[in-house]
């Protein structure tokens, strides 16, 4: 597995996000398409179709957000715990929670300190994972 840093830490999954996405889209597209063209006779099956493949992007819209969601408890969690540990106080609670999760790539020796430096200087996200020297990989994120 290669070297974690700020420039291939995002993942994606091909079968996930590109190949489902898009034939979730053509169904979409063609059920829409067939419903313009139906006949009396098969309008209420070609508008179903319709209405199946809406379900269809619902689910995959919520079940990748759902599974975001709970992640990022658990990284707030995990964080915070992990700052306890190593200062014996939590993190700030003006952190934000995209500010925790870019801190989670940083190592144990860096965290307190830019922890701290995110909150004084309202550090975004990306700026936050741009000043980890140090880069703590993460390959459980979904």
């Amino acid at each position: 597995m290669a070297e974690q840093n700020l420039k291939n830490h995002t993942r994606l999954v091909p079968a996930y996000h590109g190949i489902s996405a898009l034939l979730i889209l053509a169904g979409l597209i063609g059920s829409i398409v067939n419903l313009f063209h139906a006949d009396a006779h098969t309008h209420y099956s070609a508008a179903l179709l319709v209405v199946v493949f809406l379900v269809l992007i619902s689910l995959f819209w919520y079940a990748r957000v759902f599974a975001l969601r709970a992640q990022d408890r658990a990284i707030r969690a995990e964080e915070n715990f992990r700052h306890f540990v190593l200062t014996g106080k939590p993190l700030d609670k003006q952190l934000r929670l995209g500010q925790i999760i870019a801190l989670r790539f940083a190592s144990d020796e860096e965290l307190p300190a830019l922890a701290k430096k995110a909150v004084e200087e309202k550090m975004p996200p990306k700026q936050i994972k741009a000043a980890i020297q140090n880069w703590k990989a993460d390959h459980h994120r979904v």
